[in-house]
């Protein structure tokens, strides 16, 4: 096994999704990985307790791909909201484990309900060779709408929870993934402030099967959004500009008051936040850069004239 800091000489590819309740979507996402200009060397499948019959079909798949496997994640904790409960990042903590994740030059997660395009890893391989720094990369996602399949907006450096493929050594310098409300967002931040890019392609788009955030309902899943911006030290003018963008998202007007909702819950009750100063004075930064941005063109004009 790979000692940490050591560089593999060979490019090998690893990739876990914790599925759960995935029976719908999950033929589709093993049929794109079947389909992959360059598939995974190795691509585990956690089943987190699913209720339905997503162990028989990620087994029958295991059956036809020789590169993946199939486990069982430990009986534990339940509740009516199981992301704010971090079983999605357990599962993958185990997975990798399992695995022996030392061993892989990138480690990447894959939710059981995304259909990828057949040159997703090949490209996303493509830019850590071209791109040293890269530490962390992933591609866009679309989600349906009842006007067809609509893009998910995101800013660039900012990496789907669901499609994320992390270099080995960026994977080890942020200390792996923590089993917390927000990981994948915390997990990118650690990785800019170790010196790492961070990207998302805009031409490298898949298919997000389930809406996002919709896995306990989608107002649940946009309150919980408010208390991850909490969690992650985000200022509350900044939540409030958030709540009112996603109040043009459906349900209209409802999406952002209950993103607004999960952040002031959140604050009332003093939910523990990322315990790390020099953390929350990099995202406070992060996020004075994002707002300021609009207005350069327009400084740089005028100190111009």
């Amino acid at each position: 096994m790979s000692e940490p800091g050591q560089a593999l000489t060979a490019e090998r590819l690893l990739i876990v999704s914790p599925v759960y309740n995935e029976a719908r979507h999950l033929d589709r996402t093993a049929r794109a990985m079947a389909a992959q200009e360059r598939p995974p060397d190795r691509w585990v499948i956690v089943d987190d307790g699913s209720r339905d019959d997503t162990l028989e079909i990620a087994r029958r798949w295991a059956r036809e791909l020789p590169f993946l496997t199939v486990m069982s994640a430990a009986e534990a904790e339940d509740g009516p909201d199981r992301l704010a409960l971090a079983r999605e990042a357990r599962a993958f903590n185990l997975g990798i484990e399992q695995a022996g994740w030392r061993d892989f030059s990138h480690i990447g997660k894959l939710d059981g309900d995304v259909e990828l395009p057949t040159h997703w890893f090949a490209t996303l391989l493509r830019e850590f060779r071209d791109q040293p720094q890269l530490g962390l990369a992933g591609g866009r996602l679309e989600e349906p709408s009842p006007g067809g399949w609509e893009l998910i907006p995101i800013p660039d450096s900012h990496i789907h929870g669901a499609v994320k493929l992390y270099r080995r050594e960026c994977l080890e310098a942020i200390g792996g993934i923590l089993e917390r409300l927000a990981w994948d967002t915390i997990d990118e931040t650690y990785a800019r402030m170790r010196g790492y890019a961070t990207r998302s392609l805009p031409e490298l788009v898949g298919r997000h099967h389930r809406p996002w955030g919709s896995a306990d309902g989608r107002l649940r899943g946009k309150a919980r959004h408010g208390e991850c911006a909490w969690v992650l030290h985000q200022s509350a003018p900044w939540a409030l500009l958030r709540s009112i963008k996603l109040a043009r998202v459906p349900p209209a007007g409802l999406s952002g008051a209950a993103f607004a909702y999960g952040y002031a819950r959140a604050a009332l009750r003093r939910t523990p936040r990322v315990e790390d100063p020099q953390f929350r004075r990099f995202v406070r930064n992060e996020l004075r850069s994002r707002m300021l941005a609009p207005l350069r063109p327009a400084l740089r004009s005028g100190t111009a004239r």
